[in-house]
């Protein structure tokens, strides 16, 4: 890594060590493709560190601090982790670490499944959001599957007109793909039937968790999404494009910075703690 003044989004050492063989590898191949074999000249650290840095303060790319990569080439590379899959599989790789790290098994059996619509800016292309209907919102809409402790499993950003079945669907077909351990889903009262009868063509018990009616406002309901994934939804901005977002989503998931400065945050005068801690009263068989 070059000397300069670190960041608070810069990757320490030891987390380094966790991706950098992934990164290598994939640099590798492409190099092994060149005709020329001239080796890069830039250090993978400091292109990570620089999609950090964007993803951390969400500057323009054009606007990135001189004392990194070019723009130029920090998209470059962004561009290609994310087409070519490594961003996922960073992500695949760290939850399994995660899990291991929390005494679970790294493949995930149960889930939890959650989507919000939120504005767009006024520059966003009209071909890529829409309207919410019953939340009467012109944006996009994002959903995530997590695990049981609130790791990103699966994430997709839509325009915000699909419904809810339409992106529940979605999450369950990418989920199950990538960790096809997954027998169970938790949602909310806005799936409905066609989610349901999906899950059970995949082989996942997709259960509906219903809100208390005597209790107004925000409140933790037992085997529905808590705060930490819906912290990350909340407080994040959308990037300009869905595809940008999914990979933002998955870069957030692990950002020791997002978390480890706002453990609690407040909503509707209430507070509460990650995921984690408020999902499951019984977690029974799954893990």
């Amino acid at each position: 890594m070059s000397q300069r003044k670190p960041y608070p989004s810069d990757l320490s050492d030891a987390r380094w060590a966790l991706i950098e063989p992934t990164l290598t590898a994939w640099r590798q191949a492409r190099l092994d493709r060149r005709p020329t074999g001239a080796p890069a000249k830039v250090e993978l650290r400091d292109v990570f560190n620089a999609i950090l840095y964007v993803n951390r303060t969400g500057i323009p790319w054009k606007y990135l601090p001189h004392d990194f990569p070019s723009h130029g080439t920090a998209y470059f590379y962004y561009a290609a982790w994310r087409d070519e899959g490594i961003f996922e599989q960073l992500n695949y790789d760290l939850v399994g670490l995660a899990r291991v790290k929390d005494g679970r098994k790294p493949e995930p059996t149960a889930s939890v499944i959650d989507t919000q619509s939120v504005k767009t800016s006024s520059n966003v292309p009209v071909t890529s959001q829409g309207t919410d209907a019953a939340k009467k919102i012109v944006g996009r809409e994002r959903g995530i599957l997590t695990d049981t402790i609130g790791l990103l499993l699966a994430v997709t950003v839509t325009a915000a007109s699909p419904s809810e079945n339409a992106v529940g669907i979605r999450l369950l077909d990418r989920a199950k793909e990538a960790y096809p351990t997954i027998s169970k889903s938790w949602v909310d009262t806005g799936f409905k039937n066609a989610v349901i009868e999906h899950g059970a063509g995949l082989g996942i018990d997709v259960e509906v968790v219903n809100r208390n009616p005597g209790v107004r406002g925000f409140h933790v309901v037992k085997k529905a999404l808590g705060s930490g994934a819906k912290h990350r939804m909340d407080h994040d901005a959308p990037p300009p494009c869905p595809r940008l977002r999914d990979a933002a989503l998955q870069l957030q998931s692990h950002d020791p910075h997002r978390l480890d400065r706002q453990p609690r945050q407040a909503y509707n005068g209430r507070s509460h703690t990650h995921l984690a801690r408020n999902l499951l009263g019984d977690k029974g068989q799954f893990i």
